[in-house]
């Protein structure tokens, strides 16, 4: 006796198939919502408020198995000119010693992306773990292993160059950049207090030989450069894209909220980040040149804490120091600094890669708490000069025009709705504002979501924002792990994935209420097939 299944989806019919192929025709019971049964799932588990029903058949040997063999031709994929979606693989994928850490779970992981039809994956490339141990010297042999792994599958890849530390994954910067640093701390941001921000380099050493001889851009460069030399053979084929880090997180931006527990904003607006010698040292030079040598001796005396509220006693508050005439002497340096680095990566990356046929993106933060005020707190301190009367985004986008640049604009499933209140933010009208930027500039769009792990008003956002010639060609999800794979959340973004690309459903399917639809497969009595389902759920 064969439990079996009859669904809707050609992927899935395919798996069944080739699961009997594989496994002799091992019994197998399949369970399903009576909803519908186009969606796979990839662990035991129980639903209790779905209604199941199982369907038994006899199956004789006598059978041909090309009767439940679906055909190749069917493989789901996005339409020609539909969006492209990505799935960010986990952020320590590739350990610093070199070895793929769950290796079983993203090889399962990818065949499933595969069968649901998903373009490719996006890996995060660490500068940490592949220039650890001395300048130059360049490790990438667990990235390369990775790498063929995604090929083997059939997936596209999207890398991102991260010249950044990850505390939430244990990823430092190199080891040799950790121990400059405790000599020379000011190759590090620092707060108003002297605290330092250890997990990027300040901006003010974009071009300051503090490497032996050689400048942060020039390090930037040599990493590159390496990359492209040693995975040329995957360049436009597997590898489609590239993003180039731009800061902390990989965003461009100052690391205003550094005492945030998980990047989380809370009530405050952040600090502005200065203080280091080397961004102090531009800053009295620009003041003497403009006249004023005293506004370059110190960044804004009134400005706000971390968690301080900013629009009631501080820098930012109605008719305060943001409005004066060293307000925004400093407000405009500021901004400019960063939009200077951004124009020496991007420059750096486009000219670095100008002869291969991949994309180069450069992500921008959504940074939308405090947007509805007058002063816009939260992104002045990141360095956007958001206010009421500037549009600084605008020179930022003119940069990735320039340089023939993507941008990646995070926070595509968020809702104004679903913010406090208190906060007065409006990430909903922050992403129209750059994306109306971009449109005008004519720089594309590649979008992601910000909340690990979606619910159903974010995927219903996520489909919103990529549809209705909003001209969004790639969607990276974040990011695959336990939580992606687990029964509550794997249900949702196969539907997701489904409605995106067009698939045929029942004119009831929607995304959850009781009549959410899943099916899991149990393994019986074979430890080797079970074990092949469960290895996802390795993590």
């Amino acid at each position: 006796m064969e439990m079996s299944l009859i669904a809707r989806s050609p992927a899935i019919g395919r798996d069944l198939f080739q699961l009997r192929n594989n496994y002799n025709n091992t019994n197998l019971m399949f369970l399903s919502s009576s909803a519908t049964k186009s969606q796979m799932g990839f662990l035991q588990t129980r639903y209790p408020n779905l209604h199941l029903k199982v369907t038994a058949r006899s199956l004789s040997h006598s059978q041909p198995a090309a009767s439940t063999e679906p055909s190749y031709e069917n493989t789901i994929t996005s339409p020609k000119d539909g969006v492209k979606l990505y799935v960010g693989l986990p952020m320590n994928s590739v350990s610093d010693c070199h070895a793929i850490n769950h290796s079983r779970a993203i090889s399962a992981g990818l065949r499933a992306l595969k069968l649901l039809g998903v373009e490719g994956v996006e890996l995060p490339i660490w500068w940490g773990v592949v220039e650890k141990e001395a300048m130059g010297k360049y490790e990438w042999s667990g990235y390369r292993t990775l790498v063929e792994m995604i090929q083997k599958a059939g997936l596209k890849l999207h890398v991102s160059l991260c010249f950044h530390g990850c505390k939430q994954e244990n990823i430092p910067l190199p080891r040799w950049v950790s121990e400059l640093g405790k000599s020379e701390p000011d190759i590090f941001f620092a707060d108003r207090s002297g605290k330092r921000y250890k997990d990027c380099l300040s901006f003010g050493i974009d071009d300051l030989p503090v490497f032996d001889g050689k400048t942060a851009m020039n390090v930037y460069q040599g990493f590159a450069e390496s990359f492209k030399t040693s995975f040329s053979s995957f360049m436009g084929s597997t590898i489609t894209g590239i993003t180039i880090g731009m800061g902390p997180d990989g965003e461009l931006r100052y690391p205003s909220h550094q005492e945030q527990n998980e990047n989380k904003v809370g009530l405050g607006a952040g600090e502005f980040q200065c203080y280091d010698k080397n961004m102090m040292t531009v800053l009295k030079n620009h003041a003497e040149n403009h006249g004023n040598p005293n506004w370059g001796l110190s960044g804004p005396h009134d400005g706000p804490n971390y968690n301080q509220h900013p629009i009631s006693d501080t820098f930012f508050k109605e008719n305060g120091s943001w409005e004066t005439p060293y307000g925004d002497f400093f407000l405009s340096w500021y901004s400019t600094q960063l939009k200077s680095h951004a124009d020496k990566i991007l420059s750096m990356a486009a000219s670095t890669f100008s002869d291969t046929p991949v994309i180069i993106s450069g992500k921008l933060p959504l940074i939308h708490s405090w947007y509805k005020t007058r002063s816009h707190p939260a992104e002045v301190a990141a360095g956007f000069y958001n206010t009421v009367n500037k549009f600084r985004y605008e020179e930022i986008i003119k940069l990735f025009s320039k340089n023939s640049c993507k941008m990646i604009i995070p926070g595509m499933d968020l809702l104004d709705e679903r913010q406090p209140s208190e906060l007065c933010s409006s990430p909903e009208m922050l992403l129209e504002e750059i994306r109306d930027g971009c449109r005008r500039h004519g720089v594309e769009v590649c979008g992601q979501n910000l909340e690990i792990g979606g619910t159903c008003e974010s995927f219903e956002q996520i489909k919103k924002n990529l549809g209705g010639g909003n001209g969004i060609e790639v969607f990276v999800y974040q990011r695959m792990g336990a939580e992606f794979f687990s029964p509550e959340k794997f249900p949702l973004f196969s539907s997701f994935v489904r409605r995106l690309n067009q698939l045929e459903v029942d004119s009831d399917d929607h995304l959850g209420g009781n009549e959410k639809e899943a099916t899991v497969f149990v393994p019986r009595n074979n430890p080797k097939l079970q074990a092949a389902y469960y290895r996802i759920r390795s993590w």
